[in-house]
């Protein structure tokens, strides 16, 4: 946390839009594309963890049974 007693709260915010100015922001396709991504990982990571789920119901159900 910056010194505000120093500078105060109103140059604590200045400091931040200057820094906010140097962000260099995504465009809209390279937003859609990357959230298209994210979107396709957590699907898959659905997928291989109610795979798993189901494999372990399974092995644990076959060897409670015997």
């Amino acid at each position: 946390m910056p010194n505000l007693k120093r500078r105060g709260l109103k140059g604590f915010y200045r400091d931040v839009i200057r820094e906010m100015r140097h962000v260099t922001w995504p465009t809209r396709a390279e937003t859609n594309r990357l959230t298209g991504v994210v979107l396709a990982v957590c699907l898959l990571v659905i997928v291989i963890l109610t795979a798993l789920s189901l494999v372990f119901e399974k092995a644990f159900e076959a060897i409670l049974r015997s």
